[in-house]
C-alpha cells in the first residue's frame, strides 16, 4: 500500500521492536540504492519533509540523508509490502548514494541502459554551474535555452536524414546525439527526463479502456 499520514499507524511496527526495513529504490531507473530502516517518526519526518530519513541504529538518532553531504533522496512514493512490515521509497538522489562517491551501495557490473540514463542525466545536472570551458556540456548551458534548443533541432534532422536513408550505424549515432543534446535542454529548462515519462504514463492511463 502507498503510505501516508493516514495509515502509518497500520504498518507492523511491533515485528521488530519498532523498526521496519526501508529499501530505496531510483524513481526513475528503478536502480537499487541503499538499505536502512525507519521508526514512526522517521516516516512521518520523510512524509513531512520530501526527504528520505531513516532511524540510524548506530547513532540512535533519525538521520536525513545527506544532511553533511547535500546528497539527498527526494520521496517520490513511499509504500509497504503486502504484510506491512518491509518499506520501499521511491526517490530521485541529488548526488552519489554510497558514502564511497558510488551511485548506489550495490557495486553492480554492466549497467542497465534506463540506469546508465538516469546517472548521465545526473552527471549532466552537476555541470549546470561549471566554467564554460570545462566541458562540451557546461558550454551548450552558458549559450543558452534557445542555442541548445537549436541542437536539439538539429540533431533531430540529421536522425530524420539517418532513418530515411536506411544508414541504421548513422541513425543510433545521431539519435545518442538527439537523445543527449534533449536530456541537457531538459535540464536547462529545470526539468528532468522523469517528467517527460510522467506525461507518457498519464496518457498510457487515458487510452486504457
Amino acid at each position: 500500500m502507498i503510505i501516508n499520514n493516514d495509515n502509518i499507524h497500520q504498518l507492523a511496527w511491533e515485528k521488530m521492536d519498532g523498526l521496519l526495513p526501508v529499501v530505496v529504490q531510483h524513481a526513475f531507473s528503478g536502480k537499487i540504492q541503499m538499505q536502512g530502516y525507519m521508526n514512526l517518526e522517521a516516516v512521518k519526518k520523510t512524509l513531512q519533509s520530501g526527504k528520505v530519513t531513516f532511524y540510524s541504529r548506530s547513532k540512535g538518532r533519525l538521520w536525513t540523508k545527506g544532511e553533511g553531504s547535500g546528497h539527498t533522496l527526494d520521496l517520490m512514493e513511499l509504500s509497504a509490502d503486502c504484510d506491512q512490515d518491509a518499506l520501499i521509497a521511491q526517490a530521485i538522489p541529488n548526488g552519489p548514494t554510497c558514502h564511497t562517491g558510488d551511485p548506489s551501495c550495490w557495486h553492480q557490473g554492466a549497467t542497465p541502459a534506463m540506469t546508465f540514463i538516469a546517472e548521465l542525466e545526473q552527471l549532466l545536472a552537476s555541470r549546470k554551474q561549471a566554467e564554460p570551458q570545462s566541458s562540451y556540456t557546461a558550454s551548450l548551458y552558458a549559450k543558452g535555452i534557445k542555442r541548445i534548443a537549436q541542437k536539439v533541432g538539429e540533431e533531430g534532422v540529421e536522425t530524420a536524414l539517418a532513418a530515411t536513408s536506411g544508414d541504421w550505424e548513422e541513425l543510433k549515432n545521431e539519435s545518442a546525439d538527439l537523445l543527449y543534446h534533449l536530456l541537457v535542454l531538459l535540464q536547462a529548462c529545470d526539468l528532468s527526463l522523469n517528467d517527460v515519462v510522467r506525461v507518457l504514463q498519464q496518457r498510457h492511463q487515458m487510452s486504457r479502456p
